[in-house]
Formats: C-alpha cells, structure tokens, sequence
C-alpha cells in the first residue's frame, strides 16, 4: 500500500518550497507585465517608481526606495533611465543638498493614461475576484513583515 506521508523533511522537492511558489509567482507576474509594460516603454521596477509617483509626485530618491525596497545604488540607474525617456526630473532638494527629489514631468504624468488598464489586465490575468486578491495581497505583505523582522 502507497504512503500517504508527506515527503521527509530532510529531501523536500522544490515544489514543497513556499519560497519557490512566490518566486515563481513573481516570473509568471512578470511575464503577464511585459507585453503590457513594453507598451509604455517601462520595465517593471521603472513602471513601478511611476505608480509611486503617481500615487504622490515630489518624493525623495529615499521615500521611493523604502517604497519599494529598493536601495538607491539599483535605483539609481534607473531612475537616470526615466529621466532620460522625459518621464521625470531630478534635482537636489534646496533645503537638502543631499536629498534628491523627483517629480513628474508632463510626460510622466500623461503616461498614467495609457497606463490606466495595466492594472486591470493583471487583475483578470490572476483569474481571482478583488475580495480574494486583496485578502491575498495582503497576507503575502504580512508574511513579507514577518520576514524582514527575522532577518534583521
């Protein structure tokens, strides 16, 4: 008669692994994003930085990496990137030298437009109702906490 015990703990299959669900996850997001992001001439980390800015315009280099858990040596490259598509500026904060603020231009804040369905599309792509993609999303922002607070 076949077992019905779950695998020993001590040889798990990768598919056991929560881990390589969300990082599969994540490439399987990434790959319903592209052909829409490609659209917009956007990557996801630069799509990303502009909902940010949607969402508040004149933040810091800094508020935009904690936003997105990114520090400001990876976003740096990028950020020079959406500059240079005429999507954003970016200058020293008077009252900060240090600071770096950036802020939409007319170009960044017109390509919110054509971006509008980005998030749509993604919706029915997850083929989940928005009560259960909430709930989701925000279990998956709770166990991202619980990690963080681990690892410090």
């Amino acid at each position: 008669m076949p077992s019905t015990a779950p695998k020993a703990a001590s040889r798990p299959d990768v598919a056991d692994l929560l881990c390589f669900a969300i990082y599969s996850t994540g490439h399987a997001f990434n790959r319903v994003y592209k052909p829409l992001l490609d659209e917009l001439g956007l990557t996801y980390p630069q799509y990303l930085v502009m909902v940010a800015l949607w969402a508040e315009d004149d933040q810091t280099v800094g508020q935009i990496g904690d936003r997105l858990f990114l520090e400001s040596s990876t976003l740096t490259p990028l950020l020079k990137r959406l500059e240079t598509l005429g999507f954003l500026t970016r200058s020293r904060d008077p009252e900060d030298e240090r600071q770096v603020r950036l802020r939409l231009t007319d170009k960044g804040s017109s390509l919110r437009k054509k971006a509008r369905d980005v998030g749509a599309c993604i919706g029915e792509a997850t083929g989940l109702q928005m009560e259960a993609a909430v709930k989701l999303r925000n279990e998956i922002t709770k166990l991202r906490g619980h990690l963080m607070k681990a690892a410090k």
